[in-house]
C-alpha cells in the first residue's frame, strides 16, 4: 500500500478499507505512526537486515491479512519490488499512491522524458556520477536528511558546483518544504524525508561509450587500455541486466565500463591482488557504478559458487591451470567470451583454444605518435593476442 507523507489523509476510501481490516501492518516507524488505532491490529516494523530476515517474518504471518506500507509508489525502489521477489506477484496486490518522482516533476515543471530518476536509498551516492552531462535533469530518491550534503560535495568535487539544485522536502504533506540553491552554495538542513532536484552545469568528461580515457583509472600499470578496451567491450556487447565476470580485473576498467553501458549491467570483478581489488572498488566508485562487486581470490577457485554471467572477460592469469575451461564450462548459450594475452605462452594457449572451439583470434597493434628529437614518431606497444569466442545457442561443449 502507497502512502504519501500527507498520511493517512492522502489515502482513498478503498484504501483506508483494507488497512483497517488488516491483520498486520507492516512498515516503517515513520509511516505507520501516520495510520489511527486499530483495535486488535499488530503493528510490525521492517526487520534488519531486509532481504535476509523478511522471508522469516513473512513465513510467522501465513494466513493472516498482511498490509505493507510504502512510500509512494511501492514499486519505484519500493518494498513492492522485494516482496514480490521474495513471493511471487500472484501472491502481492500492489496500491499505489502518487510517487515522489512524479510530485518532484509537477513541482518543478519537469517531464518524466526530460528526466532521469537515480536512487540512492541504501546505496552508495556515486551512482549518481555516471548521469554527469550538461543540462541533463536528474531527481534524486535520497537515503535520508545527509543525501542532500553527501551529493553536493561530491558534484562540486567533480566541476558541477554551478549546477542548479532544489531540496524538496515532505512531499505531499501539509509541511512540505523547497529549497533551491545551486551545489555550491547548498548549506541545509534537509528534512529526512526529501527529493534532491539536479540541473547539471558542467564539464563534458563523462561518456558511456567504451574506451574511456585510461588516466580516469587508478592503476598501477595493469590495465586494459583504451583502444584493446573498445575492442573488448565490442565483442562481450553489454546488454541490460546481464552479468559480466572481469577475471584477472587489474584496476577494474572492462567491468567499469560494462557497468557503465546500463544501469542493470552487473560485474564481479576477480583479482587475486588484495591492493588491486581495493583499487577496483575505488574506481568503481569514482565512475558512477559503486555496485560492482569485487571477489579478492585466484581464479578458478574464485569463481566457484558465483553467479551465472553472460560474459567473460580475462584479462590476466589465462594460463593459470583450468581458468580457461571453467570461464568455458561457465557460458550458457548465446554467452561471450574474450581473452587478451601478451605472451607466448597466452598466445599459444589462445592459438589453441581458437583450433578447438572457433571464434575470432586477431592480434592488435597500437601505435601512439609521440617525440623524437624535434621531430614526431610513433611508439608501438605490445601486441595483444585477442580470442573472443561466442556460445552457440543450441549446442554446449
Amino acid at each position: 500500500m502507497g502512502i504519501g507523507a500527507d498520511g493517512w489523509s492522502g489515502l482513498s476510501e478503498a484504501a483506508r478499507t483494507r488497512v483497517t481490516a488488516a491483520d498486520v501492518v507492516l512498515g516503517a516507524p515513520r509511516q505507520l505512526q501516520l495510520l489511527p488505532d486499530v483495535v486488535g491490529q499488530r503493528r510490525l516494523t521492517w526487520p534488519t537486515p531486509l532481504r535476509g530476515a523478511l522471508p522469516a517474518v513473512l513465513e510467522g504471518l501465513a494466513g493472516r491479512r498482511v498490509v505493507a506500507l510504502a512510500s509512494g509508489d511501492p514499486m519505484v525502489s519500493g518494498i513492492g519490488t522485494t516482496l514480490i521477489g521474495v513471493l511471487g506477484a500472484d501472491r502481492v496486490t500492489v496500491v499505489p499512491h502518487v510517487s515522489s518522482p512524479a510530485l518532484a516533476r509537477a513541482r518543478l515543471g519537469w517531464s518524466a522524458e526530460s528526466t532521469v530518476v537515480v536512487s540512492v536509498v541504501g546505496r552508495d551516492v556515486h551512482a549518481v556520477l555516471r548521469e554527469l552531462a550538461p543540462g541533463r535533469r536528474i531527481l534524486v530518491l535520497s537515503s535520508d536528511e545527509r543525501t542532500p550534503d553527501e551529493l553536493a560535495g561530491l558534484l562540486a568535487r567533480r566541476g558541477y558546483g554551478s549546477s542548479r539544485m532544489v531540496v524538496l522536502g515532505d512531499l505531499g504533506s501539509d509541511s512540505e518544504t523547497r529549497v533551491d540553491t545551486t551545489v555550491a552554495t547548498f548549506a541545509g538542513p534537509a528534512p529526512r524525508l526529501n527529493i534532491v532536484a539536479l540541473e547539471l552545469i558542467g564539464p563534458v568528461d563523462n561518456s558511456w561509450a567504451s574506451g574511456l580515457p585510461d588516466e580516469v583509472f587508478d592503476n598501477d600499470g595493469q590495465l586494459t587500455k583504451r583502444d584493446l578496451r573498445a575492442s573488448a567491450l565490442s565483442r562481450l556487447m553489454p546488454a541490460p541486466g546481464q552479468l559480466l565476470w572481469d577475471v584477472g580485473a587489474g584496476a577494474g576498467s572492462v567491468g567499469i565500463e560494462w557497468m557503465r553501458a546500463h544501469p542493470t549491467c552487473r560485474t564481479v570483478a576477480v583479482e587475486a591482488d588484495p591492493t588491486r581489488a581495493a583499487r577496483i572498488a575505488r574506481n568503481a566508485g569514482a565512475l558512477g557504478v559503486p555496485a560492482l562487486e569485487v571477489v579478492t581470490g585466484h581464479a578458478p577457485e574464485a569463481l566457484t559458487g558465483l553467479a551465472a554471467p553472460e560474459a567473460i572477460f580475462i584479462g590476466g592469469g589465462a594460463t593459470r591451470p583450468g581458468v580457461l575451461n571453467a570461464c568455458l564450462q561457465a557460458l550458457g548459450p548465446g554467452g561471450r567470451l574474450v581473452v587478451h594475452g601478451v605472451t607466448v605462452e597466452t598466445e599459444a594457449l589462445l592459438g589453441r583454444a581458437y583450433g578447438e572451439h572457433g571464434g575470432e583470434l586477431t592480434r592488435i597493434h597500437v601505435e601512439r605518435a609521440g617525440p623524437v628529437g624535434s621531430f614526431t614518431g610513433w611508439t608501438p606497444g605490445r601486441a595483444v593476442t585477442q580470442w573472443a569466442f561466442t556460445r552457440g545457442a543450441f549446442t554446449r561443449d
